[in-house]
This record gives C-alpha cells, sequence and structure tokens, in this order.
C-alpha cells in the first residue's frame, strides 16, 4: 500500500479568519474555496504537498444532512463549540485497490465516491475519497484521496498560482502529526498493520510526560504519544479524548509554538529537528 501524507484537517469557526492569523504568525495561508455540496468551505497552508485544511461551515443543513463524508460529519457535530484537528487524509495512487486493500485488512469501508470544490478563480476541482471505520478504534482513522494529476503537475499548478510559496519564518516542511492515545502499542500496531506503516522504537518526550512511537510516512511522520504522568497528553485525553493535537514544521528560523483555535504548531529550527527519536 504505497501511502504519503496529505493534509490535516483543522475544523474552524472561521477559515478565513484562521488564514489570517497564520500569515500574522509569518506562515503562507491562503483562501480555498467552498464545497457546494456539503456546505463547508475552507483555507489553506501548504509545505510543499503536505498542507493544512482549515474547514468550516457556511451552510449548516447541508452539512448536518451529509451521510457519507465522515468529515462533513465531524463538522457539523463539533462546530463551532469544538475547534481543533479532526483527521488526517493519506494520498493514494489507486483509491480502488486501497479500499480492496483496506477492506482486506478488516476495516469497514466507505467509498470510495468523488469530491469537489469551486477554487476562488471559478475552477473546479475533483478528487476521489474514501472513508474508513473499526470498532476498534476510539481514535478517527484517516481517510484517503487520490487527486486527478500527479504530485509533479499538482506541484506546478500550486507553485505557479502561488498556493505553495516561501514562509516568512523559514523554509518550513512538515515534520509530523503528534496524537494522544491511552494504549501506545496497540495503537500503533493497529495502524501499522492496516496501513502499511513502519514502526519506531518507544521513546520518552519529557516535555509531553509521555512515551510516543513515531510511523514513518512520506510528507510527514506520525507521532503517538501515551502519558507516562500528568502533562499536556493527559489532558488532552481526559478533556478531548483520543486525537491528532499538535503538528510541527521543521526549518522555522527559530523554535516557536503557535496556539490557535484549539490546536497547537510547533515550529523548530533544523538544529532542534526531534524527528529522528525512536527512528
Amino acid at each position: 500500500m504505497e501511502l504519503a501524507f496529505d493534509h490535516i484537517v483543522h475544523l474552524v469557526q472561521d477559515p478565513v479568519e484562521a488564514a489570517a492569523h497564520f500569515r500574522a504568525h509569518g506562515l503562507h495561508a491562503l483562501e480555498g474555496g467552498r464545497h457546494a455540496n456539503w456546505g463547508t468551505y475552507n483555507s489553506l497552508c501548504y509545505f510543499d504537498l503536505s498542507y493544512i485544511e482549515f474547514l468550516g461551515i457556511f451552510n449548516r443543513t447541508l452539512a448536518e444532512a451529509e451521510q457519507e463524508n465522515l468529515l462533513v460529519r465531524d463538522s457539523a457535530r463539533r462546530l463551532p463549540n469544538q475547534e481543533g484537528f479532526a483527521r488526517i487524509a493519506l494520498r493514494t495512487k489507486d483509491i480502488v485497490r486501497t479500499a480492496s486493500q483496506l477492506k482486506e485488512r478488516g476495516l469497514h469501508v466507505i467509498g470510495p465516491f468523488l469530491g469537489s470544490r469551486v477554487r476562488p478563480d471559478g475552477k473546479h476541482l475533483e478528487w476521489s475519497m474514501l472513508f474508513v471505520e473499526s470498532e476498534d478504534s476510539a481514535l478517527s482513522l484517516p481517510f484517503f484521496i487520490q487527486w486527478g494529476e500527479s504530485d509533479a503537475e499538482r506541484r506546478m499548478d500550486l507553485q505557479e498560482r502561488g498556493v505553495i510559496a516561501p514562509h516568512s519564518i523559514g523554509q518550513l516542511s512538515l515534520g509530523a502529526v503528534k496524537f494522544a492515545v491511552k494504549d501506545l502499542d496497540r495503537c500503533v500496531q493497529q495502524w501499522s498493520n492496516w496501513f502499511g506503516l513502519e514502526a519506531g522504537e518507544t521513546y520518552h518526550d519529557e516535555s509531553l510526560h509521555a512515551a510516543c512511537k513515531t510511523l514513518q510516512l512520506p510528507g510527514g511522520n506520525l507521532v503517538f504519544c501515551s502519558p507516562t504522568g500528568n502533562g499536556a497528553v493527559t489532558e488532552i485525553l481526559d478533556t478531548q479524548g483520543e486525537t491528532p493535537f499538535a503538528l510541527e514544521a521543521i526549518g522555522s528560523t527559530r523554535d516557536r509554538s503557535i496556539h490557535l483555535f484549539g490546536a497547537t504548531y510547533e515550529c523548530k529550527s533544523i538544529a532542534n529537528d526531534e524527528r529522528g527519536h525512536g527512528e
């Protein structure tokens, strides 16, 4: 199963406002567009082809009526009261084959089906996507996306339109998304088996008071953290349950943490890049 990190969805009340806050912190973020059939709209922040999608609702009736798209259902359930990270999307080059493999590995598969939105310049974009569920997971599972263009074609288009562009705080790449989970070994083993990802060794993150493991993924690793004492991960599990809680970007001119709309963004200098833990 050949997968890559595509994007993480950050649910917000106002995606335009979220992008403006990101720009104020030195991150390049732009308005995206509207998903006319789902009642949602977005803004975007790219690190090469890996990106953040700030997702909000413009038509609650449409969003609440959606049945297939679990992400839209997440949005309708959580907004406006619970902003923060929702799910990650993994990119595939063959979504039909990916769906078949995920079914064989015991997951309930919804899709594939078409997604679409209209860009600010009026162009209509389409892609294929699918969702998976498991009764054995309290953590929301990734969804999967296949774009209609190759990675090289998408990169060229996004660069030409200024969507992929330099960040003023440094030449950033997406290092990892961090997840708070209760049972570290069980969760990592599940994701490794389901999605064909290689796991590193357990290491201790003293700042989080947590034991952590990394799953290797092109475009951005996945770091799972379980508490070893009272700290940030314990608080997240107590208040939000199992969830992604932080995104780490590498290449900042200096270390900084940005806390916005229920989520944490850690911008690190290359000298302090700790992605090698457990690899």
